[in-house]
Protein backbone atom coordinates (compact mmCIF):
# COMPACT_ATOMS: atom_id res chain seq x y z
CA UNK A 1 0.00 0.00 0.00
CA UNK A 2 1.48 3.36 -1.03
CA UNK A 3 1.19 6.29 1.34
CA UNK A 4 -1.02 7.99 -1.23
CA UNK A 5 -3.54 5.19 -0.57
CA UNK A 6 -2.74 5.16 3.13
CA UNK A 7 -3.89 8.75 3.46
CA UNK A 8 -7.44 7.70 2.46
CA UNK A 9 -7.47 5.27 5.36
CA UNK A 10 -5.96 7.98 7.52
CA UNK A 11 -8.82 10.33 6.67
CA UNK A 12 -11.38 7.81 7.88
CA UNK A 13 -9.46 7.11 11.04
CA UNK A 14 -8.96 10.81 11.69
CA UNK A 15 -12.72 11.28 11.63
CA UNK A 16 -12.91 8.72 14.43
CA UNK A 17 -10.08 10.45 16.29
CA UNK A 18 -7.93 7.30 16.17
CA UNK A 19 -5.27 7.37 13.48
CA UNK A 20 -2.99 10.01 14.90
CA UNK A 21 -3.36 9.09 18.57
CA UNK A 22 -2.10 5.49 18.42
CA UNK A 23 1.42 4.16 18.00
CA UNK A 24 2.28 0.94 16.20
CA UNK A 25 2.62 -2.09 18.44
CA UNK A 26 5.99 -3.28 19.65
CA UNK A 27 5.53 -6.32 17.42
CA UNK A 28 5.01 -4.12 14.35
CA UNK A 29 8.05 -2.02 15.25
CA UNK A 30 10.19 -5.14 15.72
CA UNK A 31 9.00 -6.60 12.42
CA UNK A 32 9.71 -3.40 10.49
CA UNK A 33 13.07 -2.97 12.22
CA UNK A 34 14.17 -6.51 11.36
CA UNK A 35 12.98 -6.17 7.77
CA UNK A 36 15.02 -2.98 7.32
CA UNK A 37 18.33 -4.56 8.32
CA UNK A 38 19.05 -5.90 4.83
CA UNK A 39 18.62 -2.41 3.37
CA UNK A 40 20.95 -1.02 6.02
CA UNK A 41 23.67 -3.53 5.16
CA UNK A 42 23.13 -2.96 1.45
CA UNK A 43 23.61 0.80 1.63
CA UNK A 44 26.59 0.48 3.98
CA UNK A 45 28.36 -1.39 1.19
CA UNK A 46 28.20 1.77 -0.96
CA UNK A 47 31.33 3.90 -0.35
CA UNK A 48 30.28 7.42 0.62
CA UNK A 49 33.48 9.41 1.07
CA UNK A 50 32.32 13.02 1.14
CA UNK A 51 35.17 13.96 -1.20
CA UNK A 52 34.19 11.53 -4.00
CA UNK A 53 31.33 12.89 -6.09
CA UNK A 54 30.69 9.63 -7.98
CA UNK A 55 30.17 7.74 -4.70
CA UNK A 56 27.82 10.40 -3.35
CA UNK A 57 25.78 10.21 -6.57
CA UNK A 58 25.34 6.43 -6.10
CA UNK A 59 24.20 6.91 -2.51
CA UNK A 60 21.76 9.62 -3.55
CA UNK A 61 20.25 7.33 -6.18
CA UNK A 62 19.97 4.47 -3.65
CA UNK A 63 18.17 6.56 -1.06
CA UNK A 64 15.93 8.11 -3.70
CA UNK A 65 14.81 4.63 -4.79
CA UNK A 66 14.29 3.48 -1.19
CA UNK A 67 12.11 6.50 -0.45
CA UNK A 68 10.26 6.23 -3.77
CA UNK A 69 9.04 2.74 -2.92
CA UNK A 70 7.67 4.06 0.37
CA UNK A 71 5.40 6.53 -1.39
CA UNK A 72 7.56 9.64 -1.12
CA UNK A 73 7.76 12.17 -3.89
CA UNK A 74 11.51 12.51 -4.34
CA UNK A 75 13.94 14.69 -6.21
CA UNK A 76 17.68 15.13 -6.38
CA UNK A 77 18.74 18.68 -5.60
CA UNK A 78 21.75 19.64 -7.76
CA UNK A 79 24.93 20.42 -5.85
CA UNK A 80 28.03 20.44 -8.07
CA UNK A 81 27.96 16.70 -8.70
CA UNK A 82 26.98 15.80 -5.13
CA UNK A 83 23.18 15.97 -5.18
CA UNK A 84 21.12 16.14 -2.02
CA UNK A 85 17.89 14.18 -1.69
CA UNK A 86 14.54 15.79 -0.90
CA UNK A 87 11.62 13.47 -0.18
CA UNK A 88 8.06 14.52 0.64
CA UNK A 89 5.15 12.34 1.73
CA UNK A 90 1.70 13.18 0.36
CA UNK A 91 -0.15 15.47 2.79
CA UNK A 92 -1.75 13.77 5.76
CA UNK A 93 -5.45 14.70 6.11
CA UNK A 94 -5.96 16.80 9.19
CA UNK A 95 -2.28 17.44 9.80
CA UNK A 96 -1.54 21.09 10.51
CA UNK A 97 2.23 20.87 10.99
CA UNK A 98 5.09 19.87 8.69
CA UNK A 99 8.34 18.44 10.03
CA UNK A 100 11.54 18.37 8.00
CA UNK A 101 13.90 15.56 9.00
CA UNK A 102 17.56 16.27 8.26
CA UNK A 103 20.28 13.63 8.05
CA UNK A 104 23.37 13.12 5.92
CA UNK A 105 24.35 10.30 3.60
CA UNK A 106 28.04 11.17 3.18
CA UNK A 107 30.80 9.81 5.39
CA UNK A 108 34.33 10.50 6.52
CA UNK A 109 37.29 9.26 4.50
CA UNK A 110 38.83 5.95 5.57
CA UNK A 111 42.24 4.33 5.92
CA UNK A 112 41.34 0.66 5.30
CA UNK A 113 44.54 -0.71 6.88
CA UNK A 114 43.47 0.72 10.27
CA UNK A 115 40.20 -1.21 10.35
CA UNK A 116 39.88 -4.63 11.94
CA UNK A 117 37.93 -6.08 9.01
CA UNK A 118 38.39 -6.73 5.32
CA UNK A 119 37.09 -3.32 4.26
CA UNK A 120 35.28 -0.37 5.89
CA UNK A 121 32.84 -0.65 2.99
CA UNK A 122 32.07 -4.29 3.68
CA UNK A 123 29.95 -4.21 6.86
CA UNK A 124 30.45 -7.02 9.34
CA UNK A 125 28.62 -8.26 12.42
CA UNK A 126 30.57 -8.65 15.66
CA UNK A 127 29.98 -9.71 19.24
CA UNK A 128 32.04 -8.76 22.27
CA UNK A 129 34.16 -11.45 23.90
CA UNK A 130 34.75 -11.91 27.62
CA UNK A 131 38.06 -10.05 27.34
CA UNK A 132 36.36 -7.05 25.70
CA UNK A 133 37.62 -7.79 22.18
CA UNK A 134 35.23 -7.87 19.23
CA UNK A 135 34.90 -11.06 17.20
CA UNK A 136 33.33 -11.22 13.74
CA UNK A 137 30.35 -13.57 13.43
CA UNK A 138 28.28 -14.66 10.43
CA UNK A 139 26.37 -11.72 8.96
CA UNK A 140 23.38 -13.98 8.28
CA UNK A 141 22.74 -14.09 12.03
CA UNK A 142 21.65 -10.48 11.74
CA UNK A 143 18.55 -11.64 9.90
CA UNK A 144 17.45 -14.15 12.52
CA UNK A 145 14.25 -13.90 14.49
CA UNK A 146 15.76 -11.89 17.34
CA UNK A 147 19.36 -10.65 16.92
CA UNK A 148 21.27 -10.01 20.13
CA UNK A 149 20.88 -6.36 21.12
CA UNK A 150 24.55 -6.21 22.13
CA UNK A 151 25.82 -7.24 18.69
CA UNK A 152 27.22 -4.44 16.57
CA UNK A 153 27.54 -3.74 12.86
CA UNK A 154 30.95 -2.33 11.96
CA UNK A 155 31.49 -0.23 8.84
CA UNK A 156 31.89 3.36 7.73
CA UNK A 157 28.67 5.32 8.35
CA UNK A 158 27.11 2.38 10.19
CA UNK A 159 26.13 4.95 12.81
CA UNK A 160 27.09 8.33 11.35
CA UNK A 161 24.73 8.76 9.62
CA UNK A 162 23.13 6.03 7.52
CA UNK A 163 21.55 4.11 10.40
CA UNK A 164 19.20 6.94 11.47
CA UNK A 165 17.95 7.33 7.90
CA UNK A 166 17.08 3.63 7.64
CA UNK A 167 15.58 3.76 11.14
CA UNK A 168 13.23 6.56 10.06
CA UNK A 169 12.13 4.57 7.04
CA UNK A 170 11.57 1.51 9.24
CA UNK A 171 9.45 3.57 11.64
CA UNK A 172 7.26 4.69 8.73
CA UNK A 173 7.04 1.04 7.61
CA UNK A 174 5.78 0.11 11.08
CA UNK A 175 3.03 2.73 10.84
CA UNK A 176 2.06 1.50 7.39
CA UNK A 177 1.76 -2.11 8.57
CA UNK A 178 -0.90 -1.09 11.08
CA UNK A 179 -2.77 1.40 8.94
CA UNK A 180 -1.55 4.43 10.85
CA UNK A 181 -0.63 7.82 9.46
CA UNK A 182 1.96 10.22 10.81
CA UNK A 183 0.55 13.02 12.96
CA UNK A 184 2.38 15.61 10.84
CA UNK A 185 3.32 16.06 7.24
CA UNK A 186 6.80 14.64 6.61
CA UNK A 187 9.72 15.87 4.53
CA UNK A 188 13.26 14.47 4.50
CA UNK A 189 16.45 16.24 3.41
CA UNK A 190 19.61 14.16 3.02
CA UNK A 191 22.77 16.24 2.95
CA UNK A 192 25.67 15.18 0.73
CA UNK A 193 28.49 17.21 2.29
CA UNK A 194 27.90 17.26 6.04
CA UNK A 195 31.32 15.75 6.75
CA UNK A 196 32.86 18.70 4.89
CA UNK A 197 30.94 21.19 7.00
CA UNK A 198 27.96 21.45 4.62
CA UNK A 199 29.44 24.39 2.70
CA UNK A 200 26.62 24.41 0.15
CA UNK A 201 23.65 23.52 2.38
CA UNK A 202 22.45 27.10 2.79
CA UNK A 203 22.59 27.72 -0.95
CA UNK A 204 20.70 24.52 -1.77
CA UNK A 205 18.01 25.38 0.78
CA UNK A 206 17.67 28.92 -0.57
CA UNK A 207 17.24 27.54 -4.09
CA UNK A 208 14.43 25.20 -2.97
CA UNK A 209 12.97 27.16 -0.08
CA UNK A 210 9.31 26.59 -0.93
CA UNK A 211 9.77 22.83 -1.33
CA UNK A 212 11.59 22.65 2.02
CA UNK A 213 9.17 24.84 3.93
CA UNK A 214 8.36 23.32 7.33
CA UNK A 215 7.32 24.19 10.87
CA UNK A 216 10.26 22.47 12.54
CA UNK A 217 13.56 20.79 11.76
CA UNK A 218 14.54 17.49 13.36
CA UNK A 219 18.21 16.55 12.99
CA UNK A 220 18.88 12.80 13.06
CA UNK A 221 22.57 12.81 13.84
CA UNK A 222 25.03 12.50 16.69
CA UNK A 223 25.37 10.12 19.65
CA UNK A 224 22.92 9.66 22.50
CA UNK A 225 23.84 10.52 26.06
CA UNK A 226 26.40 8.11 27.50
CA UNK A 227 23.67 6.60 29.70
CA UNK A 228 22.01 5.38 26.47
CA UNK A 229 18.72 6.91 27.57
CA UNK A 230 16.56 8.56 24.88
CA UNK A 231 18.06 11.98 24.27
CA UNK A 232 17.00 15.37 22.93
CA UNK A 233 19.55 18.08 22.16
CA UNK A 234 18.28 21.64 21.77
CA UNK A 235 21.38 23.39 20.50
CA UNK A 236 24.99 23.19 19.42
CA UNK A 237 28.01 25.43 19.67
CA UNK A 238 29.48 27.01 16.57
CA UNK A 239 33.11 27.13 15.53
CA UNK A 240 35.53 29.71 14.16
CA UNK A 241 39.22 29.33 13.43
CA UNK A 242 42.27 31.55 13.42
CA UNK A 243 46.01 31.19 12.81
CA UNK A 244 48.28 33.14 15.16
CA UNK A 245 51.92 33.62 14.13
CA UNK A 246 54.57 35.23 16.33
CA UNK A 247 57.70 36.38 14.51
CA UNK A 248 61.32 36.41 15.71
CA UNK A 249 64.45 36.91 13.63
CA UNK A 250 64.23 36.83 9.84
CA UNK A 251 65.56 33.24 9.81
CA UNK A 252 66.35 30.38 12.19
CA UNK A 253 69.49 31.25 14.17
CA UNK A 254 72.31 29.17 15.68
CA UNK A 255 71.29 28.75 19.33
CA UNK A 256 74.87 28.83 20.56
CA UNK A 257 75.63 32.16 18.92
CA UNK A 258 72.30 33.92 19.39
CA UNK A 259 70.27 32.50 22.29
CA UNK A 260 70.25 35.05 25.13
CA UNK A 261 70.36 37.74 22.46
CA UNK A 262 67.58 37.13 19.89
CA UNK A 263 64.18 36.48 21.46
CA UNK A 264 62.78 33.01 20.90
CA UNK A 265 59.25 33.31 19.40
CA UNK A 266 58.28 29.95 20.94
CA UNK A 267 58.67 31.51 24.41
CA UNK A 268 56.97 34.71 23.25
CA UNK A 269 54.07 32.66 21.90
CA UNK A 270 53.86 30.67 25.13
CA UNK A 271 53.66 33.87 27.17
CA UNK A 272 51.01 35.30 24.86
CA UNK A 273 48.87 32.17 25.00
CA UNK A 274 49.26 31.99 28.77
CA UNK A 275 47.88 35.53 29.01
CA UNK A 276 44.67 34.34 27.36
CA UNK A 277 43.68 31.69 29.89
CA UNK A 278 43.90 31.40 33.67
CA UNK A 279 45.39 28.25 35.23
CA UNK A 280 41.86 27.08 36.04
CA UNK A 281 40.91 27.20 32.35
CA UNK A 282 38.80 30.34 32.26
CA UNK A 283 39.45 32.66 29.31
CA UNK A 284 40.99 35.97 30.40
CA UNK A 285 40.26 37.85 27.17
CA UNK A 286 38.13 40.80 28.29
CA UNK A 287 34.45 40.43 27.41
CA UNK A 288 34.75 36.82 26.22
CA UNK A 289 31.87 35.57 28.41
CA UNK A 290 29.72 38.72 28.24
CA UNK A 291 26.00 38.10 27.79
CA UNK A 292 25.94 34.58 29.23
CA UNK A 293 23.78 33.89 32.27
CA UNK A 294 21.51 31.08 33.47
CA UNK A 295 18.20 31.37 35.27
CA UNK A 296 17.05 28.81 37.81
CA UNK A 297 15.16 26.68 35.27
CA UNK A 298 18.17 26.48 32.96
CA UNK A 299 20.39 25.50 35.87
CA UNK A 300 17.90 22.77 36.77
CA UNK A 301 17.91 21.40 33.21
CA UNK A 302 21.69 21.17 33.17
CA UNK A 303 21.86 19.51 36.59
CA UNK A 304 19.22 16.97 35.54
CA UNK A 305 21.45 15.49 32.82
CA UNK A 306 22.73 12.21 34.33
CA UNK A 307 26.42 12.76 33.66
CA UNK A 308 28.88 10.70 35.67
CA UNK A 309 31.64 13.27 36.11
CA UNK A 310 34.00 10.82 37.82
CA UNK A 311 33.63 8.29 35.01
CA UNK A 312 34.00 11.03 32.41
CA UNK A 313 37.29 12.26 33.87
CA UNK A 314 38.53 8.68 34.09
CA UNK A 315 37.63 8.04 30.44
CA UNK A 316 39.39 11.24 29.37
CA UNK A 317 42.43 10.49 31.53
CA UNK A 318 42.36 13.75 33.48
CA UNK A 319 42.52 14.37 37.23
CA UNK A 320 40.23 17.39 37.28
CA UNK A 321 38.09 19.49 34.99
CA UNK A 322 38.64 23.13 34.13
CA UNK A 323 36.55 25.62 36.08
CA UNK A 324 34.68 27.27 33.22
CA UNK A 325 31.45 25.72 34.51
CA UNK A 326 30.42 23.88 37.64
CA UNK A 327 29.89 20.68 35.63
CA UNK A 328 30.25 19.31 32.10
CA UNK A 329 26.88 20.56 30.84
CA UNK A 330 27.46 24.08 32.11
CA UNK A 331 30.93 24.16 30.57
CA UNK A 332 29.38 23.53 27.15
CA UNK A 333 27.24 26.68 27.47
CA UNK A 334 30.29 28.95 27.27
CA UNK A 335 32.50 29.81 24.30
CA UNK A 336 35.90 28.15 24.31
CA UNK A 337 39.37 29.19 23.23
CA UNK A 338 41.39 26.18 22.16
CA UNK A 339 44.91 25.71 20.78
CA UNK A 340 44.44 22.94 18.26
CA UNK A 341 48.06 22.87 17.13
CA UNK A 342 51.47 24.41 17.82
CA UNK A 343 54.58 24.58 15.66
CA UNK A 344 58.01 26.13 16.07
CA UNK A 345 61.01 24.65 14.23
CA UNK A 346 61.32 20.85 14.51
CA UNK A 347 61.16 18.11 17.14
CA UNK A 348 62.32 14.51 17.44
CA UNK A 349 64.90 13.26 14.96
CA UNK A 350 64.69 16.51 12.97
CA UNK A 351 65.31 18.80 15.96
CA UNK A 352 68.07 21.35 15.43
CA UNK A 353 69.94 23.62 17.84
CA UNK A 354 68.31 26.80 16.64
CA UNK A 355 66.38 29.82 17.83
CA UNK A 356 63.27 29.46 15.63
CA UNK A 357 62.28 32.28 13.32
CA UNK A 358 58.59 32.01 14.18
CA UNK A 359 55.98 30.14 16.18
CA UNK A 360 52.51 29.28 14.94
CA UNK A 361 49.39 28.48 16.95
CA UNK A 362 46.27 27.20 15.26
CA UNK A 363 43.22 28.25 17.27
CA UNK A 364 39.61 27.19 17.28
CA UNK A 365 36.88 29.09 19.08
CA UNK A 366 33.65 27.29 19.94
CA UNK A 367 30.88 29.86 20.03
CA UNK A 368 27.42 30.05 21.61
CA UNK A 369 24.45 32.12 20.39
CA UNK A 370 25.30 34.95 22.82
CA UNK A 371 28.87 35.19 21.51
CA UNK A 372 29.02 35.51 17.70
CA UNK A 373 32.39 34.54 16.19
CA UNK A 374 33.05 37.96 14.71
CA UNK A 375 32.91 39.53 18.17
CA UNK A 376 35.12 36.89 19.79
CA UNK A 377 37.74 37.21 17.07
CA UNK A 378 37.78 40.98 17.47
CA UNK A 379 38.17 40.60 21.26
CA UNK A 380 41.07 38.24 20.65
CA UNK A 381 42.74 40.74 18.33
CA UNK A 382 42.30 43.52 20.89
CA UNK A 383 43.80 41.33 23.61
CA UNK A 384 46.89 40.51 21.53
CA UNK A 385 47.48 44.19 20.82
CA UNK A 386 47.02 44.87 24.51
CA UNK A 387 49.95 42.53 25.22
CA UNK A 388 52.22 44.88 23.28
CA UNK A 389 52.09 43.16 19.88
CA UNK A 390 51.86 44.90 16.55
CA UNK A 391 49.58 42.90 14.29
CA UNK A 392 50.50 42.79 10.63
CA UNK A 393 49.26 41.03 7.51
CA UNK A 394 51.62 38.29 6.34
CA UNK A 395 55.38 38.22 6.65
CA UNK A 396 56.90 41.33 8.27
CA UNK A 397 58.91 43.70 6.13
CA UNK A 398 62.49 44.71 6.92
CA UNK A 399 61.20 48.08 8.13
CA UNK A 400 58.62 46.47 10.43
CA UNK A 401 61.23 44.13 11.90
CA UNK A 402 63.47 47.11 12.67
CA UNK A 403 60.67 49.16 14.25
CA UNK A 404 58.55 46.75 16.32
CA UNK A 405 59.97 44.37 18.94
CA UNK A 406 56.82 42.18 19.11
CA UNK A 407 55.35 41.25 15.74
CA UNK A 408 52.47 38.90 15.11
CA UNK A 409 49.78 38.13 12.57
CA UNK A 410 46.27 36.85 13.24
CA UNK A 411 44.65 35.31 10.20
CA UNK A 412 40.94 34.79 10.69
CA UNK A 413 39.36 31.69 9.24
CA UNK A 414 36.16 31.95 7.25
CA UNK A 415 32.96 31.89 9.32
CA UNK A 416 30.04 30.21 7.57
CA UNK A 417 26.37 29.91 8.50
CA UNK A 418 26.78 26.14 8.63
CA UNK A 419 29.21 26.45 11.54
CA UNK A 420 27.22 28.94 13.59
CA UNK A 421 25.80 28.30 17.06
CA UNK A 422 22.05 27.78 17.28
CA UNK A 423 19.68 26.89 20.10
CA UNK A 424 15.96 26.26 20.55
CA UNK A 425 14.10 27.11 23.75
CA UNK A 426 13.37 23.91 25.66
CA UNK A 427 9.83 25.16 26.23
CA UNK A 428 9.11 25.57 22.51
CA UNK A 429 6.15 23.51 21.16
CA UNK A 430 8.50 21.20 19.27
CA UNK A 431 10.12 20.30 22.59
CA UNK A 432 6.75 19.42 24.12
CA UNK A 433 5.91 17.24 21.11
CA UNK A 434 9.17 15.32 21.25
CA UNK A 435 9.09 14.85 25.01
CA UNK A 436 5.57 13.43 24.78
CA UNK A 437 6.64 11.06 22.02
CA UNK A 438 9.60 9.79 24.04
CA UNK A 439 7.50 9.51 27.18
CA UNK A 440 4.92 7.49 25.31
CA UNK A 441 7.57 5.11 23.96
CA UNK A 442 9.62 4.57 27.11
CA UNK A 443 7.52 5.62 30.09
CA UNK A 444 10.13 8.13 31.18
CA UNK A 445 11.29 11.58 30.20
CA UNK A 446 14.27 11.79 27.83
CA UNK A 447 17.62 13.26 28.75
CA UNK A 448 17.45 16.91 27.68
CA UNK A 449 20.66 18.67 26.71
CA UNK A 450 20.40 22.43 26.35
CA UNK A 451 23.39 22.71 24.06
CA UNK A 452 26.02 20.19 23.08
CA UNK A 453 29.65 21.17 22.76
CA UNK A 454 30.26 20.09 19.18
CA UNK A 455 29.22 21.78 15.96
CA UNK A 456 26.81 20.35 13.41
CA UNK A 457 25.79 22.19 10.24
CA UNK A 458 22.33 23.15 11.44
CA UNK A 459 23.04 26.86 11.42
CA UNK A 460 22.59 27.28 7.68
CA UNK A 461 19.30 25.35 7.70
CA UNK A 462 17.91 27.18 10.72
CA UNK A 463 18.86 30.58 9.33
CA UNK A 464 17.42 29.81 5.89
CA UNK A 465 14.22 28.10 7.06
CA UNK A 466 13.70 30.25 10.18
CA UNK A 467 12.25 27.36 12.16
CA UNK A 468 13.01 25.79 15.55
CA UNK A 469 15.17 22.68 15.51
CA UNK A 470 16.05 19.81 17.82
CA UNK A 471 18.72 17.16 17.42
CA UNK A 472 17.34 13.66 18.03
CA UNK A 473 20.40 11.39 18.38
CA UNK A 474 19.78 7.65 18.08
CA UNK A 475 23.18 5.95 18.05
CA UNK A 476 25.38 4.60 20.84
CA UNK A 477 27.82 7.11 22.30
CA UNK A 478 30.80 4.74 21.80
CA UNK A 479 30.26 4.35 18.07
CA UNK A 480 33.75 5.50 16.94
CA UNK A 481 32.30 7.98 14.45
CA UNK A 482 34.88 9.62 12.19
CA UNK A 483 37.42 7.01 13.30
CA UNK A 484 38.43 3.45 12.53
CA UNK A 485 36.05 0.63 13.45
CA UNK A 486 32.92 2.79 13.41
CA UNK A 487 30.01 0.73 14.69
CA UNK A 488 26.33 0.66 15.57
CA UNK A 489 24.83 -1.26 18.49
CA UNK A 490 21.73 -3.22 17.46
CA UNK A 491 19.89 -2.33 20.67
CA UNK A 492 20.18 1.33 19.75
CA UNK A 493 18.97 0.57 16.25
CA UNK A 494 15.79 -1.17 17.43
CA UNK A 495 15.16 1.41 20.15
CA UNK A 496 15.62 4.24 17.66
CA UNK A 497 12.93 2.84 15.40
CA UNK A 498 10.58 2.61 18.37
CA UNK A 499 11.31 6.20 19.43
CA UNK A 500 10.73 7.53 15.93
CA UNK A 501 7.51 5.56 15.47
CA UNK A 502 6.19 7.03 18.71
CA UNK A 503 7.21 10.56 17.77
CA UNK A 504 5.67 10.22 14.32
CA UNK A 505 2.28 9.32 15.77
CA UNK A 506 2.30 11.75 18.69
CA UNK A 507 -0.24 14.55 18.09
CA UNK A 508 1.39 17.97 17.90
CA UNK A 509 -0.90 20.13 20.02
Amino acid sequence: MKFATLTLLSAALCAAGLAQAASPSDAAVQKASSASLREWIEVLALPNDSNVAADIEKNAQWFKAALDKRGFQTQLLPNQGKPMVLATLPPVPGATKTVLFYAHMDGQAVTPSEWQQESPWKPVLKERQADGAWKEIALDQLYGAQPDREWRVFGRSSSDDKAPIIMLMAALDALKQQGLAPSTNIKILLDSEEEKGSPSLGGVIDAHLEALKADALLVLDGPMHASNRPTLVFGNRGVAQATLTVYGASQDLHSGHYSNYAANPAFTMAQLLASMKAPDGRVLVKGYYDGISFDASTQAVMKAVPDDEVALRKRLGIAQAEKVGSNYQEAMQYPSLNVRGLQSADVGAKARTVVPAQAIAELDLRTVPETPPERLLQLLKTHIEGQGFTLIDGEPSTEQRAQYPKLASLKMGGVSASSSAVRTDLNAPIGDWLRQGMQQAWGQAPVQIRMMGGTVPTGAAVQALKVPFVIVPMVNADNNQHSKNENMRLGNYFDGVKSLASILTQPWK
